[in-house]
């Protein structure tokens, strides 16, 4: 295991009690975070979690726009033809509402997660947080570990870290435009992307989008990383809202710690008048946003259990019992137990239960056809040359499923009438499909001045129908 550094474990003997306020960050790390957060590596259940985690992430980033279906790929948003496809399912503009709900649900499952487990999503499974460490695995692996990389940063420039340095570049740089292309393989088809992408034949909004992408992530994940999380994710600034006694995030046991400092392995700390606490700052060291845990409640920490592991690291080395910092809650903290039950919780809960319910219920019922009918609204009806009442209409046929239909058109709730065009059409894969029609019934067959009617259209084998209401005006 890497030594820590001598400055700070030998800083004091005898650390005072500490109080419990936000982490300051002075106005030049701000401005350039990179010279004074260096994430040193760790190791243990909750790194691996959140690695495995992440990897399930990118995995299904790289593959999903590789997947095929039938004669297209599995997922592609098409907006040239306004259709956003995911495997079986075809969404168009008319589905909209489909996300109108997801987004919905999205939101309530952050309120929930969060209310629950704190910044759970920025630790484990938020692109920012998983691309950023991609980008320090690249550090350790050509700059070393956290002592070497500020000791390379601090040397004149030499051939040994300028080709470091350049190779770290020249990865991330690949890293990024990987993720460009693979973000616009969901709009564009991906076979053909990366064909014409490298042979200079794609469209130059590709190259505009693919640009822009590369260097977003190489900015986000390799310059600005822990800026993003405090100073530009509104997530950070809303979420203690969504925080109560009850919710698990990481803590600092204080009254187990202090009073901190300095020790040998064999060494009594109550005999000394210490905590379990050794003052070793790996917490500090190891924290992607650069906080001291042990300073409290910070809104800059994202939950990801890295001082955990390091912490019970050093405390199983002592011999002491772990969980000096773990997934705890302030209630534990304070000696108490926590509540699962309470209003708040439930009530994010069975909103969400309740719009996810909605969610899968549309998604089940969503047609693969549509028609919708309009009335001709400068003559309500008219009467012909052979004493008929008719009325003027006209469809419009959407054929969402990925093959040409023939359907045959109908009308239930008027009696007797006669039908003028055709009754079958043939509708394309993907077309809307408008066709005027008039209906004419003799004014002694109708009871009443607006009847109530409806248009039926089904498939030639039946799989498909749709059916849309309308009225029969016979006078006013």
């Amino acid at each position: 295991m890497e030594q820590p550094d001598n400055s700070v474990t030998s800083s004091r003997a005898e650390a005072q009690p500490i109080k419990v306020q936000p982490a300051r960050i002075s106005r030049a790390q701000s401005a350039n975070p990179r010279s004074r957060i260096y994430v040193r590596k760790t190791d243990g259940i909750w790194s691996q979690l959140r690695r495995r985690m992440g990897w399930v992430m990118i995995s299904l980033f790289l593959i999903l726009p590789w997947l095929p279906w039938g004669d297209r790929q599995a997922v592609l948003f098409d907006l040239g033809e306004r259709k956003f496809h995911v495997f079986a399912l075809t969404i168009w503009p008319q589905d909209l509402i489909l996300l109108a709900f997801l987004f919905m649900m999205a939101a309530f499952a952050l309120f929930f997660f969060t209310t629950f487990l704190g910044r759970v999503w920025c630790g484990y499974m938020c692109p920012q947080s998983v691309w950023t460490f991609i980008f320090i695995w690249f550090e350790e692996k050509l700059e070393g570990p956290r002592n070497k990389r500020i000791k390379l940063d601090q040397a004149p420039w030499s051939w040994n870290k300028l080709w470091r340095k350049s190779a770290k570049h020249g990865a991330w740089l690949l890293v990024s435009l990987l993720t460009a292309l693979t973000f616009i393989s969901f709009f564009y088809p991906s076979r053909e992307l990366y064909l014409d992408f490298f042979s200079g034949q794609a469209p130059a909004m590709a190259y505009f989008w693919g640009s822009f992408f590369t260097l977003a992530t190489y900015g986000n994940a390799g310059w600005m990383r822990e800026t993003m999380c405090l100073h530009m994710c509104p997530y950070a600034r809303f979420q203690s809202v969504m925080f109560d006694p009850d919710t698990y995030l990481v803590g600092y046991n204080a009254s187990r710690g202090e009073t901190r400092g300095p020790r040998g392995r064999k060494q009594d700390p109550k005999a000394m008048g210490l905590g379990d606490c050794i003052d070793c700052s790996l917490c500090v060291q190891v924290c992607p946003t650069g906080i001291d845990i042990r300073n409290g409640l910070q809104y800059e920490c994202i939950n990801c259990g890295a001082c955990v592991d390091a912490c019970d690291d050093v405390m199983a080395k002592m011999g002491y019992p772990k969980g000096l910092i773990s997934y705890t809650t302030e209630r534990q903290l304070q000696g108490g137990e926590s509540r699962m039950g309470r209003p708040k919780l439930v009530g994010y809960g069975l909103a969400l239960g309740c719009i996810l319910m909605a969610f899968i219920y549309m998604l089940m019922t969503l047609a693969p056809v549509q028609l919708d009918i309009l009335r001709d609204r400068n003559e309500l009806f008219r009467q012909n040359r052979d004493g008929l009442i008719e009325n003027v209409y006209t469809l419009k046929i959407l054929n969402k499923t990925d093959e040409q239909q023939l359907f045959h058109i109908e009308i239930e709730g008027l009696p007797n009438y006669e039908w003028q065009g055709p009754e079958t059409v043939r509708v394309l894969a993907g077309e809307v499909y408008t066709l005027p029609v008039s209906v004419a019934v003799d004014p002694y067959d109708i009871e009443s001045p607006m009847t109530e009617i409806e248009f039926i259209l089904a498939s030639e084998d039946g799989q498909l129908t749709s059916r849309s209401k309308s009225r029969f005006i016979s006078s006013l």
